[in-house]
């Protein structure tokens, strides 16, 4: 054996890492945040609910307001719906991708 062949059976400088993949753990905090956005559409939804109303002598706030903030906080909710499908669909693009760890040889 020469040392030349010995030289070729060393493995590559690159390391999988000991952690997840930006690309996956980034993949799974979108999700989570996208299993969250339920229960943060009805805390926006049940606001209107905590508004004073003329029944204990304070001035209300019109109904004209509570129902253009639910359509306002109903829109919103679906821009930001759009937003994560359109970042998980860039996401899932790049898992067709060989990732390092595959790359790495023992």
């Amino acid at each position: 054996m020469s040392p030349q062949d010995a030289g070729e059976s060393k493995p590559s400088p690159v390391r999988p890492s000991l952690f997840l993949e930006r690309q996956s753990y980034r993949r799974r905090r979108l999700a989570d945040a996208a299993r969250l956005l339920p229960f943060l559409g009805a805390a926006l939804f049940a606001l209107p609910l905590l508004w004073p109303d003329s029944s204990d002598g304070t001035k209300a706030l019109p109904l004209s307001s509570a129902i253009f903030y639910i359509f306002a906080c109903w829109g919103a909710l679906i821009l930001v719906n759009v937003v994560f499908g359109f970042a998980a669909r860039r996401m899932s693009v790049g898992e067709n991708a060989e990732p390092e760890a595959e790359t790495w040889r023992r």
